[in-house]
């Protein structure tokens, strides 16, 4: 189904609460943990409003982040010579690993 941008970003801000919420965070623990403002938390929530920046941070606080790595995928390779470049520089870039988390919801 197709959404307006209007109604994507309701769907996230809900969906940004609905994580919070679920982790048993306050929206200043939550802002807190992000690193942003109570007011941007607060406007993420409500409005789905925040820069590029405060919403990835608030991905990474919530444990959400894997999921933007295939928010803008390459498009597919033309010919075969463009795919094997294409993984020659995924193959360069460095993996990323997470430390475990605290499971009692401090750090």
């Amino acid at each position: 189904m197709l959404q307006t941008p209007t109604e994507l970003l309701q769907s996230l801000a809900g969906r940004l609460k609905a994580r919070r919420v679920a982790l048993g965070w306050t929206q200043v623990e939550a802002a807190g943990r992000a690193g942003v403002a109570y007011r941007t938390w607060r406007r993420l929530e409500n409005e789905g409003q925040a820069s590029l920046e405060d919403m990835v941070k608030a991905a990474v606080a919530l444990r959400c982040d894997e999921g933007l790595e295939a928010l803008f995928p390459l498009p597919a390779a033309a010919s075969l010579d463009e795919l094997l470049a294409q993984q020659a520089a995924a193959a360069k870039r460095p993996s990323r690993t997470r430390a475990p988390r605290n499971r009692t919801g401090k750090s």
